[in-house]
């Protein structure tokens, strides 16, 4: 779904666990008999895939904001070079995507090479972009730890582009 700019939609994730419950909801009416309850609940089910939806849109719209700042105030550096030291420092990093994880969730995480090495790049969004292994990509992000407050340094991607 295309709501301005921005495509949103639900990962397989939020369908499946909407399907779900949405069977637990007919097995119930079917069950009991009681159709008033259904009826009533049937909205909620929708909500668990709008909600989502309106959270990609939220995520999107923010770090589309974000990139002109990214843009101007990143510092270009190599994989080796991102450390402890640069944590919430913004970053431009360039490299060819060499694995793709996680794209089912809507929250792609890309291992990106360089000459000096590799390193995952987060996003927390869908891109807007489809990237493919082996893609020569600019990633502006920004340096983040792994596991928030603990792990090795990785990069929270908040824009990913072709070139």
């Amino acid at each position: 779904m295309k709501i301005g700019d921005y495509n949103v939609r639900p990962s397989l994730l939020h369908y499946g666990v909407a399907i779900f419950f949405f069977s637990v909801l007919l097995l119930y009416g079917f069950a009991t008999g009681d159709w008033k309850t259904v009826l009533f609940c049937a909205p909620l089910v929708v909500f668990m895939l709008i909600i989502p939806m309106a959270l990609n849109y939220m995520s999107q719209k923010q770090y589309t904001s974000l990139l002109p700042y990214y843009k101007e105030y990143a510092r270009s550096i190599k994989t080796r070079e991102v450390n402890e030291r640069l944590l919430s420092n913004p970053v431009r990093l360039e490299g060819i995507v060499e694995q793709i994880r996680f794209t089912s969730l809507n929250r792609p995480h890309y291992v990106l090479a360089d000459r000096t090495g590799s390193i995952t790049v987060k996003m927390f969004t869908d891109p807007g972009v489809k990237i493919q292994v082996g893609d020569r990509v600019f990633v502006y992000g920004q340096v983040i730890h792994r596991y928030i407050v603990f792990g090795d340094p990785v990069i929270n991607g908040v824009h990913i582009e072709i070139f």
